[in-house]
């Protein structure tokens, strides 16, 4: 079970990577507007909110059955949802779409509401078959499989997908654009809101450094890790941090894996560790490898235990991760105060 778990972070990660140096950040989006509703009787139609739809900054696609315009308010609220992507999952929650979701994926394990919906549906591996049997009136991806968009498109069930996020901006648009598909735009204002006071909250706690710092994110207890051009990359350059992955020669993409010698040589200043559930990796268990208890980081108590959803996942709870990056920061601060 611990090796399925760990494939499903995995594959996660494979999602950003498919999404590093994309020219279009866009979601995609095949299913009509609506405004905020609880359900829609029937067939009856719901007024669109074009506004919404403007503001996500979306592509606007055509509704799979009529062929119309997705922003030409002809659509009804979806109440059959299947979420085949666990961070979609944790949006349609967090923005009030959760009784409309009636199934979701084998990895969609937060909220806990989520999780007494899970399937045995794949996002990696999708069955439309058995996706069809849900009877559902909206699929929700994260567009990684073309194969799986055509099939639903044969069977004349809307979709929205929307890819691997890059900045901060691309999350709250498909947050935005979800709350516009099924009827709960002002649920998804409040939750950017919400996310956006937070994060400019976080930062404007933050004290400040002398120099740049330098992370090592351990994505797997093999040392994978990542670089900056990655949206995780991203969040911690939000803090001016550096990865050390940065100045691997010929590590092979956005997510190197790098070994031991080099991770030693470099000496981080931070450590953040992603793979604590799946992998069951702690602080103490790095401190326990060879050599590593020599690491700064180590000696000075700045191994950081991240959740491996949340620093996986580009949802509503990246404000989680986000302030965790922080509190390494600040741990830094408290030691050079105290020295």
């Amino acid at each position: 079970m611990r090796f399925t778990r760990f494939v499903g972070v995995l594959a996660g990660v494979s999602l950003l990577i498919a999404s590093c140096g994309s020219d279009d950040d866009s979601t995609t989006t095949t299913v009509p507007i609506v405004d905020d509703a609880e359900t829609a009787p029937d067939d009856e139609a719901v007024p669109a909110d074009d506004g919404a739809a403007d503001d996500a900054g979306g592509a606007v696609g055509d509704d799979v059955d009529s062929g119309d315009d997705v922003d030409s308010g002809d659509g009804a609220v979806p109440t059959r949802i299947i979420s085949l992507s666990p961070t979609h999952t944790e949006m349609l929650f967090a923005i009030g779409a959760g009784d409309q979701v009636v199934a979701v994926d084998d990895f969609s394990n937060y909220p806990a509401e989520a999780a007494e919906k899970m399937t045995d549906l794949s996002g990696f591996a999708p069955n439309v078959e058995a996706i069809a049997s849900f009877e559902p009136d909206l699929v929700v991806t994260d567009g990684t499989n073309p194969d799986l968009l055509d099939q639903l498109d044969s069977l004349g069930i809307a979709r929205w997908e929307g890819p691997a996020a890059v900045t901060f901006d691309d999350v709250y648009a498909q947050i935005e654009e979800l709350g516009a598909a099924t009827g709960n735009t002002d649920g998804a204002a409040e939750v950017v809101s919400s996310m956006r006071a937070e994060i400019d909250e976080i930062t404007a706690g933050l004290p400040e450094l002398d120099g740049p710092l330098t992370y090592y994110h351990e994505l797997d207890n093999t040392y994978f890790s990542i670089t900056s051009d990655t949206f995780i990359g991203y969040v911690y350059s939000q803090f001016g941090l550096r990865s050390i992955a940065d100045l691997a020669e010929g590590s092979g993409g956005p997510y190197p894996q790098l070994n031991a010698e080099f991770i030693l040589s470099e000496d981080p200043d931070l450590i953040y560790l992603a793979c604590t559930t799946y992998c069951g990796e702690t602080a103490a268990s790095l401190a326990g490898r060879d050599g590593w208890d020599q690491l700064s980081a180590v000696q000075n108590g700045l191994v950081i235990e991240l959740d491996d959803d949340t620093s996986s996942r580009w949802g509503p709870r990246i404000v989680d991760f986000y302030r965790q990056v922080a509190d390494g920061i600040s741990a830094i601060a408290d030691l050079d105060e105290a020295a």
